[in-house]
C-alpha cells in the first residue's frame, strides 16, 4: 500500500496529482453523503479513515479507533477498504449480487475493493453498502467477530 505522510485530509489530497485528486475527492463526497452518523474521519494508516473515535468505543485490539472504511490513491489503482464487508459473507454476497446486476467487475480482497477508474464503480451500490451499517451494528459486528476468534482458539 502506498501510505502518505499527510496530517490531514486535506493536505492528503493536496499531495496527490490532480487527476487522483479528483478521482479520491468525488470518493471522498460519496463516503460523507451516505456515512452513517457517529464515524468520524481522519487520517490513520497513511489514508483517509472513517472510523469509530476511541472516546465513543476504547476497545480496540490495537488501541486505534475502529476503522469502518478506508480511501487510498495506490500507485496504480485507488482502494476504498470495506471493513464492513470483511467478515460478514452476507454483506459479502450482497456486494458481489450488486456488482453483478451492475455489469461491474468487483475487484476484491478481503477488504480492499480495488479500482483504476471511477466508472469502473457502480456508486449506487458503493453509496449502499457505505450507508448500511451504524456504528452501532459495526461494533456488534466487531465483537462478534472477536468473540468467534477467540473461541476457535
Amino acid at each position: 500500500m502506498v501510505k502518505s505522510d499527510a496530517k490531514t485530509v486535506e493536505e492528503y489530497l493536496e499531495l496527490l496529482p490532480e487527476e487522483r485528486r479528483n478521482v479520491v475527492s468525488t470518493i471522498r463526497a460519496l463516503v460523507l453523503n451516505n456515512l452513517p452518523a457517529g464515524y468520524q474521519e481522519s487520517i490513520n494508516w497513511g489514508t483517509i479513515t472513517y472510523s469509530i473515535p476511541l472516546e465513543q468505543y476504547p476497545s480496540t485490539y490495537n488501541g486505534q479507533p475502529l476503522t469502518y472504511l478506508a480511501l487510498a490513491a495506490q500507485k496504480n489503482y485507488y482502494s476504498l477498504y470495506l471493513m464492513s464487508v470483511y467478515g460478514d459473507p452476507q454483506q459479502e454476497d450482497w456486494l458481489k449480487e450488486r456488482f453483478k446486476q451492475a455489469g461491474k467487475k468487483l475487484d476484491m480482497g478481503k477488504s480492499c475493493l480495488r479500482f483504476h477508474k471511477i466508472e469502473d464503480l457502480p456508486m449506487d451500490v458503493i453509496a449502499k453498502v457505505i450507508a448500511r451499517t451504524t456504528p452501532e451494528a459495526f461494533i456488534a459486528r466487531y465483537e462478534q467477530l472477536a468473540r468467534d476468534r477467540k473461541h476457535s482458539k
